[in-house]
């Protein structure tokens, strides 16, 4: 006996999910670069590693703004919400989440 599957129910696979995670992260990484590298002076209080922080929080920021926009793309397929308000909810919760990535991450250098 075969059950029958139901479409809705099957999982899809991670392969969209991973590439709007990591299409996030990339350009978080290139928006805190031009913050980061373009510092001549490092004050000597700042330490010697005090790039890797920005430099970690900010794509781990701009990769959970990829996957916010993966699921409320998949809730717009659905038909659950309209497509103007997944992509509009989408970019405002991108910006939001990238300007606190950026944030926590200069907090104590350059963010002060």
């Amino acid at each position: 006996m075969e059950h029958a599957q139901n479409p809705q129910t099957q999982l899809r696979p991670a392969g969209p999910m991973l590439s709007a995670m990591l299409l996030g992260a990339g350009f978080a990484l290139l928006a805190i670069s031009f913050f980061v590298f373009g510092v001549d002076n490092v004050p000597a209080e700042w330490g010697t590693f005090w790039m890797v922080r920005p430099l970690t929080l900010t794509p781990l920021a701009g990769a959970t703004g990829g996957a916010v926009y993966h699921l409320l793309d998949r809730l717009r397929a659905k038909g659950n919400i309209s497509g103007n308000v997944s992509v509009i909810l989408s970019l405002i919760i991108y910006v939001v989440g990238l300007w606190m990535g950026i944030v926590l991450g200069l907090a104590g250098t350059m963010w002060n």
